[in-house]
């Protein structure tokens, strides 16, 4: 038995089982209801005394993740969920890929997952079943989540900005996404018909007729709103044929 500190937390110990040293720890109150075990063994994957106890740190911070993850895979936020799943995957030491594309892997490649599942008392886990089977459901994206993501996918366009004209430069497209909710809700953009456009086009030229917008203004919050969220928005409300604002 080797013990050893865990940079300054509570001793944790090393054993030998079989021809290779595994990590022995219990389990933090936080983990409890997610893992049934009170003491976990990590295999180290090595039969070296001099070796284990290096290995050991690193044993136990993916231990953590796994469990993380697990955690967040419990989440009712769909896209907390599918998130977990592929970061539960990765700790398992597998890619996370959709239970469609699993079904097509070479049948040995299906039982290595399968038999990675962990089934207490014979009951596979559903979590990392979800994770290592790819069953999670891809979160499907609304508008305003589309909004969050662009700012990232739009660094090349932000780049040398201040803090005032960053500001000023997202104010116009959170605008945008805000006319665009309060008409037709926060929907999934693979959920928005073609109602919804004609609705939206609608209230912006009733604002245009009551003097309240200039065509002009109209027609900038209409390609802010394609920039913010989805290109076949914007081209959608340009396009010859669909009358944009004016």
């Amino acid at each position: 038995m080797i013990c050893c500190t865990n940079g300054g937390f509570s001793a944790i110990s090393i054993a030998k089982r079989g021809r290779l040293y595994h990590l022995r720890r219990r389990v933090p109150r936080r983990y409890r209801g997610i893992e049934p075990r009170e003491t976990v063994w990590i295999s180290l994957h090595t039969d070296s005394e001099t070796v284990a106890p290096s290995k050991a740190d690193r044993a136990w911070s993916q231990m953590i993740e796994a469990w993380e993850a697990r955690l967040a895979g419990n989440s009712e936020d769909p896209e907390a969920r599918y998130e977990a799943a592929r970061d539960l995957a990765r700790e398992r030491g597998f890619r996370y890929l959709d239970a469609g594309v699993v079904a097509k892997l070479p049948i040995e490649d299906v039982i290595e997952r399968v038999e990675a599942i962990p089934a207490p008392a014979n009951q596979p886990d559903a979590v990392e079943a979800a994770a290592l089977l790819g069953t999670a459901p891809e979160p499907r994206m609304s508008i305003t989540k589309a909004l969050e993501l662009s700012w990232g996918l739009a660094k090349e366009k932000t780049l040398g900005k201040s803090e005032d004209q960053l500001r000023r430069w997202e104010a116009p497209r959170k605008k945008a996404v805000k006319n665009f909710v309060a008409v037709v809700g926060d929907k999934e953009i693979a959920n928005i018909t073609r109602d919804d456009m004609l609705d939206f086009r609608r209230h912006w030229l009733d604002r245009i007729e009551a003097g309240d917008v200039t065509a002009n203004s109209a027609k900038k919050d209409l390609i802010h709103l394609g920039e913010a969220t989805s290109p076949s928005i914007k081209s959608w409300y340009l396009a010859p044929n669909n009358g944009s604002a004016r």
